[in-house]
């Protein structure tokens, strides 16, 4: 079991109770149908953790901004890391944001586990970063306190807010969608509440609304969209009916998207690829960055170099989907089997193994994945999900604090 996590909290009895609260808070999806998402609980970690993790995430930032920008307009980089064709025109033309805002709403996800050299101190490794559409906002920002508060521990994640209303008032957009509004409970609760947070008088609308003509984009009543928040992953411009329309628009400059097109730049894992290679050819990276990639990232090529003891995944893969993990002797161990494989439509990357960390819940024994927000170019807001060695959609959330 872990030693840098205590599971702390005892469920309610009247857990119906707990989740309307919750409902009326705006997380909305404690209980999905048959499914207990939200564990009554918290994971507690000591503050040195959180300080280290915060400080793992700052770090990383600064690297993974610097290899945006060197990859830009280098087409053999776009091609490696499985950047739609479609999108390279856009990404070319848009101009590339000022230092650490090339996405204001991002996400790393890191193994947190004991360090096995040193008792009681943690090694934090890069799982990955979702740096176009990360979910598990409404989680970290309005469910985290809430639930830190309940078991008598520290939330670190009160800031998530005031940094939305940092970012947006930055970008200004004037609508916010998603696939499905009204339907898709989880993603319209995560846009209602950003756009709540940001203070802004905003549309809420469904991308599958949208008409596009000749790059001027109109939602569903006719009103032009110029400045627009989608969490709608950018990839997929490449093969939905209207992407190459809706790339054309940001490409001709009639609309502005937020995130910004480059976001799509360091959503793919891919880029791990890419700085793992710059670091050890020993360019771009200073020393003390340099010194961030080895302690906080993981060996990570765009080839299959390991003998053992490694994982897989399509360089666009989400909530688990197209994940397969090897034992140390090349084979297949564990598959991802209810996310979507992407990895038909993309090039798959392939990383060191680094196993999560196991908790024992009132649920049951979960490995526990430990997110990081950084918002407006600032790690501000943690996220738990436990789950199987694969967090994916059948993975709940749990939340995390300090103590």
């Amino acid at each position: 079991m872990s030693g840098i996590f205590r599971i702390a909290g005892t469920p309610s009895e009247d857990r119906a109770a707990r989740v309307e609260e919750l409902r009326e808070l705006g997380f909305a999806w404690a209980d999905y149908e048959d499914e207990r998402y939200w564990i009554d609980q918290a994971a507690v970690m000591d503050e040195s953790v959180h300080a280290e993790l915060d400080e793992a995430s700052r770090r990383l930032w600064g690297v993974f901004d610097k290899a945006v920008r060197y990859v830009h307009r280098r087409r053999n980089l776009y091609e490696l890391i499985g950047i739609p064709p479609v999108l390279w025109n856009m990404l070319d033309q848009a101009p590339v944001a000022e230092e650490a805002k090339i996405s204001r709403y991002a996400r790393f996800d890191f193994a947190v586990t004991e360090d096995p050299d040193a008792p009681n101190q943690a090694r934090i490794k890069l799982l990955e970063l979702n740096a176009d559409t990360p979910t598990g906002y409404v989680e970290s920002s309005i469910a985290t306190p809430w639930m830190c508060e309940r078991v008598g521990v520290r939330s670190m994640n009160g800031a998530m807010p005031e940094r939305v209303k940092s970012a947006w008032a930055s970008e200004r957009p004037d609508t916010a969608a998603c696939i499905a509004y009204g339907e898709h409970e989880e993603d319209s609760g995560t846009i209602k509440a950003l756009v709540k947070h940001s203070g802004r008088d905003m549309r809420l609308v469904d991308c599958l609304e949208l008409t596009i003509d000749d790059g001027l984009v109109k939602d569903g009543q006719g009103r032009t969209i110029e400045r627009m928040f989608a969490l709608y992953p950018k990839e997929w411009m490449s093969v939905d009916d209207g992407g190459e329309a809706l790339a054309y628009a940001v490409e001709s400059g009639q609309l502005k998207l937020f995130n910004h097109p480059h976001a799509i730049l360091l959503q793919s894992k891919g880029m791990m690829a890419v700085i793992w290679g710059l670091h050890e050819l020993g360019m771009l990276y200073d020393e003390q960055e340099r010194e961030a990639i080895s302690r906080y990232m993981l060996p990570t090529y765009t080839k299959p170099l390991f003998s053992g003891d490694y994982v897989s995944k399509s360089m666009f893969g989400r909530e688990g989907g197209s994940v397969r993990m090897y034992g140390q002797s090349g084979e297949l161990e564990l598959q991802d089997e209810e996310g979507y494989d992407t990895s038909g439509l993309f090039p798959v990357v392939y990383q060191k193994r680094a196993d999560l960390p196991r908790v024992t819940t009132a649920e049951g024994e979960f490995h526990l994945l430990a997110g990081m927000f950084v918002i407006d170019g600032v790690p501000c807001g943690m996220l738990g999900r436990a789950g199987g060695l694969i967090t994916g959609n059948a993975s709940h959330f749990i939340a995390l604090g300090v103590e």
